[in-house]
């Protein structure tokens, strides 16, 4: 992997000597009182402004603050004309635009399209406050207020749109976010140290346009250009098949990870010809770039969508990946490699920055729901090598593990002790996007730079991955022996398939770190689904169960383990949610809230409800095998049916339940008995509204809580474990 310049390295602008600002300012006056006359960047943003390492705005506008540059946020502005984009002046540099730390489509819908009436990153939860494509939106209007100020897009919005991608909310491909919203510049993934290259370069009065070499920014150009070797991937192969990516490619494998579907222009031509090059080393690295399908095509042709999301995901490793074109018209949006993650120092930089871990005053007593789930936990890292297809995780912020120092993470325990209102000793999460990757990685640097396996934990567990956690075993021990600190609790997902790996691990967990209920997401129990999920099969959740138990009883402790499931996921039919939920009544659970797929932007589950197809495999006009055919669910009521049998003891969706169970052939699962499913009776006044999914009057927020049975007695739900949101 290319070496990276540390990015504490700069040398820092000249509106450093004005200092830290307390909070990042949202008015005039405030740049009055920091004694500002303007800012240098300006960041628009989505969400409401909380000082905090969890909120992309602050994480950015901090780092910038760090490398001297005068920073300026405006919240949730109006967006119905470009007077609120006005309000700190005319940036120096540029604007930074974002959604916030969620797509603003998922934050305003839900699976089932309807609009969400509440907005946890919003005062008071109160919906309605950021557009539908706030990306773009935004953008317009910082246009419109200063039509020659560059604009850099950022946040998982924009991440997730970089390319040509189907739209679920429009049931079609939308252009690439860059293309619509008409920016200069766009990063993607964890951008730390691709805006600060960007910042340092536009104050030295390089052009927006010019700025082509950074890791991790899309843009547009006219064509690629005639010094450039384009690796074509454009179109399928019939007649060949394509290579398997290779964690260790030989020297008589594919490394392009294209197959015969690649050839090399101008200079090469044709798969033999291809190949040589790779194994000869004779194509430049510096000047290789591979070619996606068009928009154009892709907008009507949903088996070539496919194949393009297969192509972006092999070329995510950022130890191998290359450049990416896809024409759009008479444009060419390009894509560079991934950037290099952030080493353990550049990782305390950044949460090491002088957050206020509050709310901007401006918003005075009102609540914010985001900030309260995550205003006394600590993240502990970045990243996921698990490549969940319906998660967005690993396509954001990378499959390699960035790890903050124990040291770093120590002290923020103390700040929240120390200077966090309302602090009770207990933290309420370490972790992140998983609880349980902490410092894992590959054996070998060198076999993981070449590695384009989609996960390093499916099918099986890569020989090559080190699954140690003693390093996070020793962190649990430390932060609960911190002076004030009463309780460390982990509400992050776990990792089970890899927590088995390690019983210390496990027995540290389950007698000092469990609050009662453990989250884990083994999202279905039957092989189909969970084969395209890249999800491990249901006996390894027994597995975990048994340890969870096992340990649960020596250390005293009643505990019960709260497991997530989806609905609807391609791949899924009827019986596998019919045999879901017989295994949920086999085991006592009664899920309070349901979550049905949603397909968001760029995922490989997305491209198989699109179109039809796995493209975990390489993909084919004709399928030639099962696995290379994908049956997606898409219409309402059978999304609806698939939700109701997650809920199959709700008195509401009995009647579906029983026309689906007659048509299956399986009604004898209809009766009273405790082996039955529904029963044959509907109390007076329910099953009138066609299901769970039919109801307008509940919230969805996308989690599943569930109910355990224990003994002869019925628990109480548990309360909601909240996600934490991430930068």
């Amino acid at each position: 992997m290319d070496a990276a310049k540390p990015i504490y390295s700069y040398r820092k602008h000249w509106a450093h000597r004005f200092g830290t600002a307390p909070f990042l300012p949202m008015s005039r006056a405030e740049m009055d009182q920091l004694g500002w006359d303007s800012c240098d960047i300006i960041i628009v943003t989505g969400d409401a402004y909380v000082d905090h390492p969890s909120f992309g705005m602050a994480v950015i506008g901090r780092t910038l603050e760090a490398q001297g540059f005068r920073v300026g946020i405006i919240a949730q502005p109006d967006w119905s004309g470009p007077e609120p984009f006005k309000a700190l002046g005319k940036p120096n540099l540029f604007f930074g635009v974002t959604g916030g730390n969620m797509d603003s489509m998922v934050n305003r819908y839900t699976s089932d399209r309807r609009m969400r009436h509440n907005d946890s990153y919003t005062p008071n939860d109160e919906g309605g406050k950021r557009p539908d494509r706030a990306v773009i939106v935004y953008s317009q209007r910082c246009r419109e207020a200063y039509r020659d100020v560059p604009i850099v897009l950022g946040g998982i919005e924009a991440s997730l749109r970089r390319i040509a991608h189907f739209d679920y909310w429009s049931e079609k491909v939308r252009r690439s976010i860059i293309m619509d919203s008409k920016a200069d510049l766009l990063c993607y993934g964890n951008a730390e140290r691709a805006i600060i290259d960007i910042a340092h370069r536009l104050a030295k009065g390089e052009k927006a346009q010019d700025l082509t070499d950074v890791r991790g920014t899309a843009f547009v150009r006219t064509k690629v250009p005639d010094d450039w070797v384009v690796l074509d991937a454009s179109t399928i192969d019939t007649t060949t098949t394509p290579q398997e990516p290779d964690a260790a490619p030989e020297d008589d494998h594919d490394d392009t990870g294209l197959g015969a579907s690649a050839m090399a222009t101008p200079s090469d031509s044709g798969e033999t010809a291809l190949r040589r090059a790779v194994r000869s080393g004779t194509l430049p690295k510096d000047r290789t770039v591979v070619r996606l399908p068009d928009y154009e095509a892709v907008v009507g042709d949903e088996i070539l969508y496919a194949h393009a999301s297969r192509i972006l995901h092999l070329e995510s490793n950022p130890g191998n990946a290359r450049p990416l074109v896809q024409r759009h018209g008479d444009r060419e949006v390009w894509l560079t490699p991934p950037p290099i993650p952030l080493a353990t120092p550049e990782m305390d930089t950044v949460f090491g920055l002088p957050y206020a871990r509050a709310p901007h005053p401006a918003y005075g007593d009102a609540r914010i729901p985001a900030w309260e789930m995550i205003r006394f936990s600590v993240n502990i890292m970045r990243g996921c090598f698990g490549g969940c297809t319906f998660c967005s995780i690993t396509e954001h912020e990378g499959r390699i593990i960035q790890n903050r120092s124990e040291e770093s993470i120590l002290k923020e325990i103390e700040d929240i002790r120390d200077k966090t209102p309302g602090f009770t000793g207990v933290i309420s999460d370490l972790g992140g996007p998983t609880a349980n990757m902490y410092r894992l990685a590959c054996k070998d640097p060198k076999i993981q730079d070449v590695c384009r396996r989609p996960s390093c934990v499916y099918p099986d567990i890569c020989k090559n991955l080190d699954t140690n956690h003693h390093s996070l075993v020793q962190l649990y021990r430390k932060a609960r022996d911190l002076k004030g600190v009463k309780k460390i609790l982990i509400a992050s997902g776990l990792r089970y398939d890899l927590a088995v790996r390690s019983p210390e691990y496990v027995k540290e967990l389950v007698s000092h770190h469990v609050g009662g209920y453990l989250k884990i997401a083994p999202e279905h129990t039957e092989q189909g689904p969970l084969s395209k999920m890249m999800k491990p099969g249901i006996g390894t959740y027994d597995a975990f169960k048994k340890m969870f138990d096992k340990y649960s009883k020596e250390a005293g402790k009643e505990q019960y383990l709260i497991p997530y499931f989806i609905a609807a996921h391609p791949g899924t039919t009827d019986e596998d949610m019919m045999n879901l939920a017989i295994w949920l009544k086999r085991n006592g659970f009664r899920a309070d809230q349901v979550q049905a797929f949603l397909p968001s932007p760029m995922s490989l589950a997305t491209a198989m409800y699109r179109s039809g197809r796995n493209p975990l495999r390489p993909v084919h006009r004709d399928a030639r095998s099962e696995e290379d055919s994908v049956y997606a669910v898409k219409g309402l009521k059978q999304r609806r049916l698939h939700k109701a049998f997650l809920r199959y003891h709700d008195a509401e969706n009995w009647p579906i339940l029983r026309d689906a169970l007659k048509r299956m052939g399986r009604a004898d699962l209809i009766g009273n008995g405790k082996h039955h499913l529904v029963p044959t009776f509907q109390p007076a006044g329910t099953g009138l509204s066609g299901g769970e999914g039919a109801r307008t009057g509940r919230k969805h927020k996308g989690q599943v809580f569930l109910t355990q049975h224990a003994g002869k007695g019925r628990r109480s739900n548990p309360r909601p474990l909240p996600k934490t949101p991430r930068a």
